[in-house]
């Protein structure tokens, strides 16, 4: 990802103001290291360039929470700062692809694009199926080929391969397929109920050391069928004998009431990815499990409001913040970091949420506001039950 070596500098000299597209909103400085924090605005997109310090040279590069999904803003961004104060560099990779238009398109969407989406009013597309973890797209791009009045929503956490498929669905013309580079966990709280006809995971990461991390869960399959419209599947296909054992076992497990599964091995499809022929050809087993959704689910209502209500920042709150991870009955809250912007500003990194997919997120706090920065959390309600945990720790 984009970022340029350079020699040390003296970063009081940064003045806030405009630098060519890139506007400065504020730099701040790491209370438990060197590092700093630049706060940026470009092209309509807001997010931070991390300074990170060693001896010999400094590192400009992006914060992988508030990165757009464009590179090439990301790039003038850098390219930016760095005329603009005379940095000397010593390495770049930031070179801009002038050829390459712009992926802030009408095929990539954000989180916060999902929060007023009226799939209901489109009148080009008949119904809404969704990929988790499309890797090259192969697959995505070929059930959107297929079926030219379905509209096919990838959803890819690992943002080489969304931008990757973004190129493709240009460049071939495909106006069915909208790209969402986040956790597809997340983005399914946000989906009405009964929408989706068919949800595809195809070989997701098997994390046999580190199980917690799996994209199939008890709280995935709830959530899975409840935005399924009735009779709609989830298709589960993988090499791994562990992780179909353990899917199983989540479909049918003691806390599943009621489940329509249907179980498939060696089912040749029309299209093989290059993941899956590798196995093909190491003559593995692949593993395919259909469960339907059976039951018309209760509509799924977004009000929840992630304002601080009149909350400003205090210089007592650095004393009172917890240090320390806080655990509740299904949700946490953690500070990890605290970034000093001024006497009267701070920004604040933290990780909350539910334990199987948290949220991590910039809050800016001044004397006169208290925001989240670049984006507000997803609209969950274990989001908002845990945003009202943290007003609780900024209001001293």
């Amino acid at each position: 990802m984009p970022h340029i070596t350079i020699e040390s500098f003296d970063t009081s000299k940064v003045v806030l103001g405009e630098y060519g597209e890139t506007r400065v909103l504020f730099i701040s400085q790491d209370l438990f290291s060197d590092d700093e924090m630049l706060g940026v605005e470009i092209r309509g997109e807001t997010f931070l360039l991390h300074i990170k310090k060693a001896k010999k040279s400094w590192l400009l590069k992006y914060d992988k929470l508030t990165r757009p999904l464009d590179v090439n803003i990301v790039k003038q961004a850098i390219s930016d700062i760095s005329m603009a104060f005379d940095l000397t560099v010593l390495n770049s990779n930031i070179n801009i692809n002038s050829s390459r238009a712009s992926l802030a398109n009408a095929y990539e969407k954000g989180i916060e694009d999902f929060i007023d989406i009226e799939f209901s009013k489109s009148v080009f597309f008949k119904s809404v199926s969704i990929e988790v973890g499309f890797g090259s797209g192969k697959h995505l791009i070929y059930q959107a080929q297929k079926n030219p009045k379905r509209l096919f929503i990838g959803i890819e956490i690992h943002t080489p391969s969304a931008q990757q498929v973004l190129r493709q669905v240009e460049l071939l013309g495909i106006e069915n397929i909208w790209v969402v580079n986040y956790d597809a966990r997340l983005l399914f709280e946000m989906l009405p109920s009964n929408l989706i006809h068919r949800i595809y995971v195809h070989f997701p990461v098997p994390w046999d050391k580190k199980p917690q991390r799996r994209v199939i869960s008890k709280s995935f399959l709830e959530e899975s069928m409840r935005i399924l419209e009735q009779s709609g599947k989830l298709e589960l296909r993988t090499d791994s004998y562990k992780y179909f054992w353990y899917a199983l076992d989540t479909f049918l497990g003691d806390e599943v009431a009621k489940t329509s599964v249907e179980i498939r091995k060696n089912e040749a499809l029309d299209i093989t990815s290059k993941y899956e022929a590798r196995w093909l050809r190491q003559e593995k087993d692949i593993y395919d499990v259909y469960v339907t959704s059976a039951n018309k689910s209760e509509p799924r209502v977004l009000d929840f409001d992630f304002s601080f209500n009149g909350i400003k920042y205090k210089e007592s709150l650095l004393t009172q913040l917890p240090k320390k991870p806080v655990i509740f009955d299904d949700y946490f809250v953690h500070f990890e970091r605290v970034y000093r912007v001024s006497q009267s500003a701070i920004l604040l990194k933290l990780a909350f949420g539910s334990f199987d997919r948290p949220e991590h997120k910039y809050i800016y706090m001044n004397e006169k506001v208290t925001e989240y920065f670049s984006s507000a959390p997803v609209k969950t309600l274990t989001n908002h039950k845990t945003h009202l945990k943290i007003e609780g720790f900024l209001n001293v």
